[in-house]
């Protein structure tokens, strides 16, 4: 049942993606790309590269809140090196990677888990903090009851990414971690986190910034933008990239990103426009996490060599 209902989430965003890519497949077939276009694309690719390189070095920060002595170059190739192993069956060999490679660099087993855990918690984070201010920015003669209720939910995401809240949701998804795993042995000791993660929550907001930096160049890329777009788009972004961290189905997100952009924007822009730019930036994301992963590996073999 567990398999089933797996295949369930991740067969229906593609089935709505494919269901629009259906209906406006003529629409997206007469896109032409110019080469002021491809320039943009190429930028975004940049743009996302950098993004990863970002997320990897913001990692680091994450142990040194554990006062883990670690060397961050190697830390970052580790990051790059895993990062494209999201896209296998599970969604969880990138952080199994991770971990291994912390308990390599002579990290307690306790703490590397912690630390790989504790990563995505402050991404999605991140990502509703945009979510919230892009909201709050892209809204129109909006009610004074809207914004109060987006700064209510700013502030709880806020309060909860303190220690007192977020410890006790770290403890249980270490003690799940410690059930499911069957290859390696965790510390019984409970470790915490010591003090609000401001430094390493500020690198997530970046990393998802440059993440939506480079969605935006692609939209660019296919139709022109005005400056007041960018809030809205900001925000459909980072809740699309949201959901598909958080669902376990979709290895990288890979069909609920596009459906949820597709669900948010489709209303603000043509729908050929949208299934081309996120089918388009899936293919820049895929190139960035891979070029991302043999820069890491080469720049690992030549510094041994």
């Amino acid at each position: 049942m567990k398999q089933i209902f797996r295949w369930f989430i991740m067969c229906v965003p593609l089935f709505f993606l494919g269901k629009a890519l259906k209906e406006h497949w003529i629409e997206v077939t007469a896109i032409r790309i110019e080469p002021v276009g491809w320039a943009m694309i190429a930028i975004a690719t940049g743009v996302t590269l950098l993004a990863h390189i970002w997320a990897g070095w913001v990692w680091t920060w994450v142990f040194q809140e554990f006062h883990q002595a670690v060397n961050p170059s190697a830390l970052i190739q580790v990051y790059l090196k895993t990062n494209i192993a999201k896209y296998l069956p599970g969604n969880v060999w990138h952080y199994y990677g991770r971990i291994v490679a912390a308990k390599g660099a002579g990290v307690s087993a306790g703490i590397a888990t912690l630390i790989v855990l504790l990563e995505p918690l402050l991404m999605a984070a991140a990502a509703l903090i945009i979510v919230l201010l892009g909201s709050l920015f892209a809204a129109e003669n909006m009610s004074l009851t809207l914004p109060i209720t987006q700064l209510l939910g700013l502030v709880g995401v806020l309060v909860v990414v303190h220690p007192r809240f977020l410890n006790p949701v770290i403890g249980v998804l270490y003690n799940l971690k410690a059930k499911k795993s069957a290859t390696t042995t965790l510390s019984k000791t409970v470790i915490n986190l010591e003090h609000y993660p401001l430094r390493p929550l500020l690198g997530e907001l970046g990393f998802l910034g440059l993440r939506s930096a480079g969605f935006i160049l692609t939209l660019f890329a296919l139709t022109p933008l005005r400056l007041s777009q960018i809030p809205l788009l900001l925000g459909a972004f980072s809740f699309a990239w949201l959901l598909g961290l958080v669902v376990p189905a979709a290895p990288g997100g890979l069909g609920v990103f596009e459906a949820t952009a597709l669900a948010t924007l489709q209303h603000q822009f043509p729908t050929a426009v949208v299934i081309s730019a996120t089918l388009l930036y899936r293919l820049v994301s895929i190139l960035a996490e891979t070029a991302g992963a043999l820069t890491a590996w080469l720049d690992e073999h030549l510094t041994q060599c």
